[in-house]
Formats: C-alpha cells, sequence, structure tokens
C-alpha cells in the first residue's frame, strides 16, 4: 500500500436545517474520522490506501465500511466487535472553527476505543510506504495511546510516520494531553500542526516555535488557516555538517505557501484534506511547495461542500493549478464546484 491509516470513524449526522440541535427535527447520515478521511482522499487522488479500525456489529459499523470501501479504500482489515458499538455523533449547522455550534459525541465505549496490537491488525498497517495517524486515537484509551508508541517507536521496517496534532481539548479531561501529543509528534516524520492547536497544546506562538519544539521530524507543517502554511524541512544534504549544535532546525528549510482565497461553504474536513493533498504530493515526489499547494488544493475542495468530505481536484488540474506562477496563485480564487472547472479558473488568475 501508499498509505495506510489507523483511527476510529463514526456515524455523522448534519442537521436538515439551522438550530439548536434541540430545536433541529430531522438529519442527514454521513462518516466523520480524521484518519478515513485522510485515507478516502488519497484514494481519489489515485493511491493505495489501507484503513485500519474497529467498528461494532451494527448497522452503522456497516455503513462506515462500506462508504470508506466506496471510496477506493482498502477496508478488509477493519475488526468487528460484537459487544461495543459503533461510534456516532450530532452536529449543528453552525461553523466548528467558532463557537457557534453544538456537537453531541456518542463514543464512549466504542468499538474503536478497544483497539489495541491485540485487537487489530498491526502486520496490515505496517505494510506501506507512509502510516497517517493521529493524536485523536492517542486520546480514545489507555491501549490505543500505547498502540500509538509501538507503531512510533523506531526499528527496522517501520514506513514513514506521518502525525496530524489534531489537539481536541475535549477528548484530554486531564492534563496529560499536550505531554502526550508532544512526545507522540516528536516521533514522527511528517507532522502537521494548526497554529492554533499549537497555542493551545503547548503555548507556542509562530512557526518557529514550534520547530523548536519538534526538532527530530524530518518536515514539520504548521498551518495558519487562511493566511497559509509553512513547512521547516530538514536539509538532509547539510544535516550533521560540521559545527551544528543538533543536525536539525540549525539548517532547516523553511517553505511558506498562502492559501487560495476561497468561498466557504463549511470548515469541516480541511484539515484533513489539507495532510492528504500534502502526502500525496509527498509520494510523487514533488518539491515542498507543490506539496504545500497540493495541500490547500485539496482542502480548498473540501472548504466548499458542506460535508466533512469530499473528492480533490483530478491530478492533471491540480498539477497544472500548482504550477502557476505566484502572481497568478496570489489570484487563484476558488468556490463551490471549482473542481470541475480547474481550467477555467486557470485562465482567469493567468489574465492580470
Amino acid at each position: 500500500m501508499d498509505v495506510a491509516t489507523l483511527g476510529e470513524s463514526m456515524v455523522a449526522f448534519r442537521p436538515s436545517r439551522p438550530g439548536r440541535l434541540a430545536d433541529v427535527p430531522s438529519f442527514q447520515r454521513g462518516i466523520g474520522g480524521a484518519e478515513s478521511n485522510v485515507a478516502c482522499v488519497l484514494a481519489a487522488a489515485g493511491h493505495s490506501v489501507r484503513w485500519v479500525s474497529r467498528v461494532g456489529a451494527d448497522g452503522f459499523g456497516d455503513h462506515l465500511v462500506g462508504t470508506i470501501g466506496s471510496w477506493g479504500v482498502d477496508v478488509d482489515a477493519v475488526r468487528r466487535d460484537p459487544h461495543r458499538p459503533t461510534g456516532v455523533y450530532f452536529r449543528t449547522a453552525g461553523d466548528r472553527a467558532t463557537d457557534a455550534h453544538e456537537v453531541a459525541y456518542y463514543r464512549a465505549g466504542s468499538a474503536a476505543s478497544a483497539m489495541s496490537a491485540r485487537t487489530i491488525d498491526v502486520a496490515a498497517l505496517r505494510a506501506c510506504r507512509v502510516l497517517h495517524l493521529s493524536g485523536i486515537t492517542a486520546a480514545l484509551s489507555g491501549d490505543c495511546l500505547e498502540l500509538l508508541r509501538e507503531l512510533t517507536a523506531p526499528g527496522p521496517g517501520r514506513p514513514l510516520v506521518s502525525f496530524d496534532v489534531n489537539f481536541r481539548p475535549a477528548l484530554w479531561p486531564d492534563a496529560d494531553g499536550p505531554r502526550v501529543l508532544l512526545e507522540l509528534a516528536r516521533r514522527a516524520d511528517i507532522v502537521f500542526v494548526g497554529d492554533d492547536e499549537a497555542r493551545a497544546a503547548w503555548d507556542l506562538r509562530g512557526g518557529r516555535a514550534v520547530r523548536e519544539a519538534l526538532p527530530e521530524p524530518g518536515i514539520v507543517v504548521v498551518k495558519q488557516g487562511a493566511d497559509g502554511a509553512t513547512a521547516f524541512e530538514r536539509n538532509a544534504e547539510r544535516a550533521g555538517e560540521a559545527g551544528a549544535a543538533d543536525g536539525t532546525a540549525t539548517h532547516d528549510t523553511d517553505t511558506r505557501v498562502a492559501a487560495p482565497r476561497v468561498d466557504v461553504v463549511a470548515h469541516v474536513g480541511a484539515g484533513d484534506a489539507f495532510a492528504a493533498g500534502f502526502l500525496s504530493a509527498t509520494l510523487r515526489g514533488l518539491p515542498v511547495r507543490d506539496r504545500l499547494r497540493h495541500g490547500h488544493l485539496a482542502a480548498a475542495a473540501a472548504l466548499t461542500v458542506p460535508g466533512d468530505l469530499a473528492a480533490p481536484p483530478a491530478r492533471d488540474h491540480a498539477d497544472r493549478l500548482a504550477a502557476l506562477d505566484d502572481a497568478a496563485w496570489g489570484r487563484l480564487r476558488l468556490g463551490p464546484g471549482w473542481t470541475r472547472t480547474a481550467r477555467r479558473a486557470e485562465e482567469e488568475v493567468r489574465t492580470p
């Protein structure tokens, strides 16, 4: 496999109209899960992807496995738990990036919270080029945390480990969350973290401060929302050079790429899509600037649909947009349906 992912996916219920959960009369069913979102976007982008998890032996588990599999994701390693349910959640139509929303989770004691090295197929996770994990899994249970520690431990044959911090304060009722997430991030090869997450979890401000706290990973991507993202990449040719204090941050190459302007429909799923776009470009061996641009384009696809998950633009369309010169990239504006009209968007932004 190109990529394997591990994590809980839940059945998500979106409201039929705006309003409080107490007032909304009906909901539309979908799916939601950081790692399965990444898996689906990568599969839609043409990569071979496996999702590993546990779901209940119930109808919601059937829906999750069937839906994720329909995106082209390998779900053969998903295990059914006859004693624990599949997690579900309900949310309002408000913006999750602000306080103008409600989310009600029903995931305590879920099948996924029982994931461990004994209950999932570890070999299936390791048989890949890139293993993508997130901090959400570490918060589900002590067994889940120990599983992530095992998967991120250095050793022969370990795939490239991608780690999205995904700090969710509500999942960490005690004060251990920030410390645990820092520990796991420092063991990864590629790290994704929002600057708002870094402030909330570690009281770190600015990309350079984040990189100094995470000197070990080869690449640390700090996301600044609509302002763009910066990748701190270790310069392999100079690492370990005589006189270097640690051979890491001293020799970083910093690459910042502004985000295109987007007519946002909903903010959900954008971070997962960004990670998928960046990893797709990484698997293809593209330079860091283009990896960031592909991340932004995949995020823009998610931002311009109402649900948690959106197919990325076709690869040739995304490649053409990622190849725009800086001035044309700066003029790029993407709205609902843009993935179907990418060529027209290119023509517009190429004209001053």
